[in-house]
């Protein structure tokens, strides 16, 4: 949480940033930036409170716990990318009716850059960190943050060249790229979240090694079948039904679902297992193999 909250000060302060360059230079260009910093800061917010509540445990109203919060975050924040991206087409198209090339000011685009640089850094971080507790909300403000550094150093380097060329139509067409890349990343985060709203399956690696732990754990047992698993956050669930054979007692059985429940922990970060019990006469042999 202490993380999200962190972000948060980091998008006000780059936002300031870049209003401040953007006040300065009057570049249609930079207050596309600055519009991106905006939708930073929206992001910031929500992956905070989300974040927050899918650390709550699990309770009657929400059984299996909190944390496909973070996946409506994620959604919430490619919508306002969006929107974002709408407001500086309008803005681009404007400028492309009457062009306009203000003063040059190193200053404004030094300052541009020093926010874009505390960005890049942050966005290095976080991804990292978010990729290691498996956090939705927290990869998706980090994706945002890389696509505003490139965006931005573009923004920067066409600025450059339009004062040194005199050519007062690139700013409103580095706008108009700036918010073609956003509308791009915007997708990007909304695809990924309804994949995890939808209760989209582990990865194939990930689920490689479920049945490896499966077939080579449950000794006493047949065979295992219907395996299915799914994503909530940075959990992992999985079910699946194990033939054993039809004179076993309950408590043998149970020491194996016990053993394999043991052993996919072990495998696999926060994994929460369910396991169906079925004698061999009514099995379908269809499954995973014992060794």
């Amino acid at each position: 949480m202490s993380i999200a909250a962190a972000s948060l000060v980091v998008g006000l302060v780059v936002l300031g940033l870049k209003l401040v360059a953007w006040r300065i230079t009057g570049s249609i260009a930079l207050y596309s930036d600055a519009m991106e910093s905006i939708v930073n800061v929206v992001t910031a917010i929500t992956a905070f409170v989300a974040v927050s509540l899918a650390q709550k445990p699990a309770d009657a109203a929400l059984p299996y716990g909190y944390h496909k919060a973070e996946y409506f975050s994620a959604v919430i924040v490619g919508v306002v990318i969006i929107v974002a991206a709408i407001l500086i087409i309008r803005e681009a198209v404007t400028g492309l009716f009457s062009p306009e090339l203000h003063a040059a000011s190193m200053n404004g685009l030094l300052i541009s850059g020093g926010a874009t640089v505390i960005n890049a850094i942050w966005a290095f971080f976080l991804l990292r960190f978010g990729r290691k507790v498996r956090s939705p909300a927290l990869e998706a403000d980090a994706k945002h943050l890389f696509t505003d550094v490139i965006s931005t150093g573009g923004v920067l380097v066409g600025l450059v060249l339009a004062f040194v060329t005199g050519w007062a139509v690139l700013d409103p067409i580095l706008a108009g790229l700036v918010a073609l890349n956003i509308l791009w990343s915007g997708w990007a985060v909304i695809r990924d979240s309804v994949g995890g709203l939808m209760d989209v399956a582990t990865p194939l690696p990930t689920l490689k090694i479920i049945r490896e732990v499966i077939a080579s754990n449950a000794d006493g047992a047949i065979e295992a079948h219907d395996i299915r698993t799914r994503q909530a956050g940075k959990l992992t669930f999985v079910e699946f039904h194990l033939v054993v054979p039809g004179i076993m007692t309950v408590e043998r059985s149970h020491d194996i679902c016990d053993r394999l429940e043991a052993k996919l922990r072990e495998a696999v970060e926060d994994i929460q297992v369910t396991i169906h019990v079925e004698p061999e006469e009514k099995a379908k042999h269809s499954g995973i193999v014992v060794v």
